[in-house]
């Protein structure tokens, strides 16, 4: 091959090192001293390399012909005659051999260089877009930077966790990684299991973080309305994650919540959870989800159930003193030797319930206000409902039989079909039912 020398420049600074390296070799290599004229740096290049140097070039394939041309730290190749051969070109034939799968490789991702193999991309994950890529890299044609590293147009952050994944199987993150944008990059990668992991650790995160917020909102007392525990969950939940808050999640929030403050859970999904025996008073449930919650025996003193929805839940049981139940839906729901009478005489409020075909068998229920409340098809047999107020309710076929009315409030109330059999004590006009 013909080289054309090249022009003369003063680079050189004496006394410069320089690295020489063996013509079609980058495994022989030497850092020498510049020192004399071209012929005694060929002489120090024979001594150093074990060869006979006649030749030197730039990394560029330019010939070198005057000492003058050389930089400081410069890399040179030493030939002993032979045209000059490309390192790089020299990679990538060794990358092309058969059998290389597993030989180690560069990935240039967004920027920044990750080494890695050729297997750990290939068999963890044999059908994601990144074994497709480098099983048989030919049918991709992977561009390559100046150094050989293959380009990856993604975000290094975010490749990183994935790329630990498909080394030793363990989703581990680091403190500060946005896991949305891991997801993203997982799913972008086709690595279905990962996306999965991914996903799940998404909703723990939301749940905690929610807890978090609502117990940092009870304690410091601030208005919950601009930045509420329900905005929280709208806000950090993936659109698709619905999936209600589990007894194991809520459980580990409640340990380290004080007894005594109003812990806001407004809006949450808390549908057939197993909240049964738990001690939630004081809680704010306005507006939550609780069909078909297990609540049996849970004390729910003072409680805030406002809205709520408890259709079909399981109340046996349950402490309600004090509760407040104003137009929630309990529906279906059952209620059999609850508590709603509070020594203090703080009363049990379920104004405008609906109440239709509740059991409430049993319960305790002295001085509630069940005002134009829905007790249709209701069972509430042998209930204490002394001085309890009815004005207005719609008592349609609800049986209470071996009810205590006493000083109960019925001005106004739908008892049509009622079934009052047995009760202790007889009905007064002055309670004017119709």
């Amino acid at each position: 091959m013909h080289q054309t020398p090249m022009s003369k420049c003063s680079f050189i600074r004496w006394g410069a090192s320089i690295t020489l390296c063996k013509n079609n070799s980058m495994q022989t290599a030497t850092v020498v001293a510049v020192y004399g004229t071209l012929t005694d740096l060929l002489s120090v290049a024979t001594n150093k390399l074990g060869i006979k140097a006649c030749n030197l070039y730039n990394g560029k394939g330019g010939l070198i012909d005057d000492i003058a041309l050389i930089r400081d730290d410069d890399v040179l190749y030493v030939s002993e005659g032979d045209p000059f051969f490309d390192p790089q070109n020299d990679v990538r034939a060794r990358d092309d051999r058969p059998g290389t799968h597993t030989d180690w490789l560069t990935l240039n991702i967004g920027g920044r260089l990750f080494t890695t193999t050729r297997s750990t991309l290939v068999s963890k994950e044999p059908e994601s877009m990144l074994a497709h890529m480098f099983r048989e890299k030919a049918v991709w044609g992977n561009k390559q930077d100046e150094c050989g590293a293959y380009l990856i147009d993604r975000s290094p952050e975010y490749f990183e966790p994935i790329l630990n994944y498909l080394r030793h199987g363990q989703l581990i993150i680091n403190e500060g990684i946005n896991l949305l944008g891991v997801l993203e990059e997982a799913r972008f990668f086709g690595i279905a299991q990962l996306a999965e992991q991914l996903e799940v650790a998404i909703k723990v995160k939301n749940s905690s973080y929610i807890f978090q917020m609502i117990y940092y909102i009870s304690t410091q007392h601030i208005d919950p309305c601009p930045m509420s525990p329900h905005a929280f969950l709208q806000n950090n939940q993936t659109p698709e994650d619905h999936s209600p808050i589990s007894r194991k999640e809520f459980v580990r929030f409640l340990l380290a919540t004080p007894t005594k403050s109003e812990l806001r859970c407004q809006g949450l999904n808390f549908s057939g959870a197993d909240l049964s025996r738990l001690d939630l008073r004081y809680i704010n449930f306005k507006m939550a989800n609780l069909s078909r919650c297990n609540l049996t025996h849970a004390n729910l003193c003072s409680s805030n159930l406002e809205r709520a929805d408890l259709s079909g839940a399981n109340l046996d049981g349950a402490n309600l003193q004090g509760v407040k139940m104003l137009c929630s839906n309990a529906e279906g729901a059952s209620l059999k030797g609850c508590n709603f009478e509070d020594p203090s005489g703080l009363k049990a409020n379920l104004e405008g319930a609906n109440l239709k075909g509740v059991d409430m068998e049993g319960s305790q229920m002295t001085g509630i206000n069940l005002r134009v409340a829905t007790l249709k098809n209701a069972k509430l047999k042998n209930c204490n409902l002394r001085g309890a107020t009815l004005a207005g309710t719609d008592l349609e076929n609800c049986d209470l039989s071996g009810c205590d009315l006493q000083e109960a409030n019925l001005r106004g109330s739908n008892v049509k079909g009622a079934i009052f059999e047995e009760m202790l004590t007889a009905l007064h006009m002055s309670q004017s039912v119709r």
